[in-house]
Order: C-alpha cells, then sequence, then structure tokens
C-alpha cells in the first residue's frame, strides 16, 4: 500500500532518479533535501514498500501563494492514482499554512489530469521562456 506524507523524508539519489525519468534527462546531482527545506511551503512523499514511488514539491512565494511542481510517479506506478492522490495531499497539507492560492502550470496533455481529475480550474496566465 502507498503512503503518503506531507514533508516526508527521502533521499536526493531516489528524487534525482525519478526526476529524471518524468523529465526525460540524465539523472543530476541535485541537493533536493536543502532546496525543499529551503524554499517550499512542503512536498508529498509517496512511499510504497520502504520505495520512492511519486515526489510533488509545493513551492511558495513566502506569502499566500504555493505552487505545485515536479509532479512526478515512477514510470512502473503510472495510472494508479498515485498522481492525483499526491495533488490530493498538497492541497492538504497546503491549507491551514496561511495560502490562498495553490497554482499549478502544465504541458497541454496534462490538462485532464489537473483539471479533471484533481481539481484544478483553468486560468489566464503568461510565459517567457528566459533559457
Amino acid at each position: 500500500m502507498v503512503e503518503y506524507c506531507w514533508r516526508g523524508r527521502f533521499t536526493n539519489a531516489d528524487v534525482n532518479a525519478l526526476h529524471a525519468e518524468g523529465f526525460g534527462h540524465r539523472v543530476l546531482d541535485d541537493d533536493w533535501v536543502a532546496q525543499v527545506e529551503r524554499y517550499s511551503l512542503g512536498w508529498v512523499t509517496a512511499v510504497d514498500d520502504g520505495e520512492l514511488v511519486g515526489f510533488v514539491n509545493v513551492a511558495w512565494d513566502g506569502g499566500v501563494h504555493a505552487f505545485l511542481l515536479d509532479t512526478l510517479v515512477r514510470a512502473d506506478r503510472r495510472r494508479r492514482g498515485i498522481g492525483a492522490a499526491l495533488v490530493r495531499a498538497a492541497v492538504d497539507g497546503a491549507q491551514g499554512t496561511g495560502c490562498e492560492w495553490l497554482h499549478v502550470d502544465f504541458d497541454e496533455h496534462l490538462r485532464g489530469f489537473y483539471l479533471e481529475r484533481c481539481g484544478f480550474v483553468p486560468t489566464g496566465a503568461g510565459l517567457i521562456a528566459l533559457a
């Protein structure tokens, strides 16, 4: 059974592997623990039988806006509701923190997931590529 934990423990190696698989790049050596502890409102881990199978980061602006980033589910565990459960746990964790809004940006192919499965509503937004 998958266990979801707000601000759950994880290793950098596990999140780096999930991120590489999820976003299609080589495995990096990023210090996720330091990053989320310093900059994030929280995060959610999904652990099954001692293995990290999902992760989502809840960044924030230090005020009333929180942002979902890096929603990741291990490829062999996708389409089982883990991603939606991660988002629900992130919403639950962010509630009561003083934040009033939870934002998410996504590629068009994820529209149904975030709007229909997770309950986000569409908004107008803009984006400038900096690199």
